[in-house]
């Protein structure tokens, strides 16, 4: 099943800037294959309060913020920055 991924505009100043588009793109797949079952190596975290509908995922010292539509196979990458600069 194909997914469509997006991303906000500062998500995407951030893989322009760090060039990380190869990295990202790899996480989000690994992301998708650990919601469906698949056994990945991947640090992701339910976010709550104000953030409820995201996930976080961690990767070395930058952390990706998303939202994934299962019904849509949709994901929107809302924001990705260094550790100390994303909360």
């Amino acid at each position: 099943m194909k997914w469509k991924v997006s991303f906000s505009k500062q998500a995407a100043g951030f893989i322009a800037e760090q060039k990380v588009s190869e990295e990202v793109s790899h996480l989000i797949v690994l992301v998708i294959g650990k919601f469906n079952k698949e056994t990945v190596s991947v640090d992701i975290k339910k976010l709550k309060g104000e953030w409820g509908d995201f996930y976080r995922i961690r990767k070395g010292k930058w952390r990706v913020i998303a939202s994934f539509d299962f019904e849509n196979h949709s994901v929107f990458v809302e924001v990705i920055d260094w550790r100390g600069n994303i909360y």
